[in-house]
């Protein structure tokens, strides 16, 4: 008889294990950035393993989320794809990547739109902005949950600082694979030469380009300042990440359950945050250290670079139309998109 009850305890505790087991869910979460930055862990992959934790946390374990950077489930086309039709249950995308399936997106890589940091954070954290971008992204089977950064991008030059665009003519520039990239340094003189992130060092070292754009920790960190030791604290560009889901996996989820991601990609976001910031300072000190020259913009070489980019303003913001003229848009229904960026970069500057 006491074997009996021991082996029918034996098989009611398998049951349970093996419920949980199937009860648990477990998401793959993609991104392309690095794991470190020199000797810090990088800010993006701090956020995203913060998320991670606190879902885990915040669901009693029901959802484990294990994170992939570097590339590691595939170009950020394809898991960008994969996202879309529900083959990867969710990824940090780039604008430049993201602005191809929704043209609204690259608006926010135009160069020197954004007059700091805490402006595009604002911004983009709007209400009235993410009621407009976010159904575009639904449209195309995608939920946005929250953002991750890179920081804003810098020039990083072979020859000099560079800080006016008469110094910029007939640089051989390196650019990620973006028509606002191209169309903006084609703007300011520079000779654009679309090129795999993986090939820059060489580049540089080579001198089949002269310069590069990333944010300055990042060109310290791939160790292209050993080859390219003139920075200059540009801020043309700011780079942020879409923190995307599947539409279907997101929609199957109880409110509890979707609840918990909101609040755990707001808290990676914020850690993200504020690491870059620790870490710009340090890898900045790094570059003085070894011997890099780092010049700001004044208030007026950076109004010259502006300057530059009008006509690449006004194409692109043709080219993306107007928000739809839907109530729910309130006074934003019918009005550009571009309008729109610009109504809310002047609402947080002042």
């Amino acid at each position: 008889m006491q074997k009996r009850l021991f082996f029918v305890l034996i098989v009611v505790l398998g049951l349970m294990v093996a419920g949980t087991a199937l009860a648990t869910k477990q998401w793959k979460y993609g991104h392309v950035a690095p794991i470190q930055v020199g000797k810090f862990i990088q800010g993006h992959q701090q956020g995203c393993l913060c998320m991670a934790k606190n879902v885990k946390e915040k669901t009693g374990g029901d959802i484990n989320i294990a994170v992939f950077p570097l590339s590691q489930l595939g170009p950020e086309r394809s898991m960008l794809e994969q996202t879309q039709f529900g083959l990867l249950d969710m990824m940090d995308c780039t604008t430049g990547t993201l602005g191809n399936l929704v043209p609204q997106i690259g608006l926010l890589d135009l160069f020197f739109m954004w007059p700091s940091k805490e402006v595009a954070h604002k911004v983009i954290t709007d209400p009235e902005f993410l009621a407009v971008y976010d159904d575009l992204l639904l449209e195309k089977g995608l939920v946005h949950i929250g953002y991750s950064e890179n920081e804003m991008r810098d020039f990083d030059c072979t020859k000099f600082a560079v800080v006016s665009p008469a110094e910029m003519k007939g640089i051989r520039v390196r650019v990620i694979e973006s028509p606002v990239f191209l169309d903006s340094f084609r703007a300011m003189g520079a000779n654009p030469v679309g090129m795999p992130f993986g090939e820059v060092y060489t580049a540089l070292q080579q001198g089949v380009i002269d310069m590069q754009d990333n944010p300055n920790p990042t060109s310290v960190a791939m160790k292209f300042s050993e080859v390219a030791k003139y920075f200059t604290r540009s801020g043309h560009a700011y780079t942020c990440l879409f923190k995307l889901m599947s539409r279907d996996l997101y929609e199957g989820l109880s409110d509890k359950g979707k609840e918990a991601i909101r609040a755990s990609a707001k808290s990676g976001m914020e850690l993200n945050w504020a690491v870059n910031v620790k870490i710009r300072k340090e890898m900045e000190k790094k570059a003085l250290q070894e011997g890099c020259i780092i010049k700001d913009l004044t208030p007026e070489e950076r109004e010259a670079f502006r300057n530059t980019q009008k006509d690449v303003w006004a194409k692109y913001a043709k080219k993306c139309g107007n928000i739809p003229k839907d109530p729910k848009y309130g006074k934003y229904a019918g009005v550009a998109y571009f309008d729109m960026i610009q109504d809310k970069i002047k609402q947080y500057s002042n």
